[in-house]
């Protein structure tokens, strides 16, 4: 099978390689990443994508156009629906990785994006899906999540560099904002009280 593997970054891919190869499949890597920002985060993962594919010997395409405005232009459009940002993340990169596989001949198509634990795991592949019938290309599906610690093992050999966040700018605040993490830890508090009272009435009802 000619596979084109979406990378969204040099860790990230590990896993996903070894398991695929092990599976009788070579994988060649498509960075394109328009979500990760600032440039020196965006720069620091495509070269270490290379980097990640030159040790391992894989052949590797990427975009190297830095897209901030374009990204904030879509995902603050995105902002009024719940989850938005997210889908519209999902959605760009997807399709355009659905695209060139088509566009270069490759039989099947999919993304490290399924690797990672903290995705949306079934939105991306609904969305994966819909693409490979718009582009006619297969999408090929695998859950790679139980590879997680393996794949931390392997780049933590390999000496990759690995990224404190997700990508995106919003997603860089909400990992180092306090101001954020106070008012989530004080909503999951809410909730947890919320559902101790609920049973709490199931049980004296």
């Amino acid at each position: 099978m000619n596979l084109l593997l979406h990378m969204c970054c040099g860790p990230c891919s590990c896993y996903p390689v070894k398991k695929l190869r092990q599976e009788g499949i070579e994988p060649v890597g498509y960075f394109f990443n328009p979500n990760i920002h600032p440039y020196k985060e965006w720069d620091m993962r495509l070269k270490t994508a290379r980097e990640f594919a030159a040790k391992v010997d894989m052949k590797m395409y990427d975009d190297d156009n830095y897209r901030l405005r374009d990204f904030l232009r879509r995902a603050l459009a995105a902002e009024a629906v719940e989850n938005g940002r997210c889908r519209m993340c999902y959605t760009w990169r997807l399709e355009e990785t659905a695209r060139f596989a088509a566009e270069q001949g490759f039989d099947a198509f999919t993304s490290t994006l399924f690797y990672s634990i903290y995705q949306q795991h079934e939105l991306m592949k609904e969305t994966a899906e819909h693409f490979a019938k718009l582009y006619g290309v297969e999408f090929y599906y695998e859950d790679f999540r139980p590879g997680w610690q393996e794949g931390i093992d392997i780049s933590q050999e390999l000496e990759l560099y690995r990224q404190p966040y997700c990508g995106c700018i919003f997603s860089e605040e909400e990992r180092y904002s306090r101001a954020i993490r106070k008012a989530r830890k004080k909503a999951n508090k809410a909730k947890k009280r919320a559902r101790l009272e609920a049973e709490q009435m199931g049980i004296n009802s």
